[in-house]
Parts: structure tokens; C-alpha cells; sequence
């Protein structure tokens, strides 16, 4: 016989970790990926209403560039 019990052990509790750690950085990978986006749109809008502010574009050309962020 190879042993009793489940056959788990120490080798298993090793995979574990490493499907453990594998699934952790895959999770946080498309959380960092998917923030960037969101910085893009907020970056955009930031720079759209300086333009404006600074008399680059007028109200209208503003309004239909916001729309189009959205």
C-alpha cells in the first residue's frame, strides 16, 4: 500500500499554492488592466474641459465631444 488516508499530503497542499497564487494574479491582472480605462475617460474629460476653459472650443463643439466620451 502507498500510504492511508486521502493521499493528499504535503505534494498537494504545494498545488494548492501554486493554482492559489496562478488564479491571484490572474485576478489581479485584469483589475489593474480594466483601471486603466477608467483613467482614460476621466483623463479625456479633464483635457476636454480645459479646452474649453481656455476658449479652444465653444459650447456646442464641447457638448457633442462630451456625449461622445460617454
Amino acid at each position: 500500500m502507498m500510504g492511508s488516508g486521502f493521499g493528499f499530503g504535503i505534494p498537494g497542499l504545494g498545488m494548492l499554492l501554486v493554482w492559489g497564487l496562478v488564479i491571484w494574479l490572474v485576478v489581479w491582472l485584469v483589475g489593474t488592466l480594466g483601471k486603466g480605462d477608467r483613467g482614460t475617460t476621466k483623463d479625456a474629460r479633464a483635457v476636454l474641459d480645459e479646452r474649453f476653459a481656455r476658449g479652444e472650443i465653444d459650447r456646442e463643439e464641447y457638448e457633442e465631444r462630451e456625449r461622445a466620451l460617454i
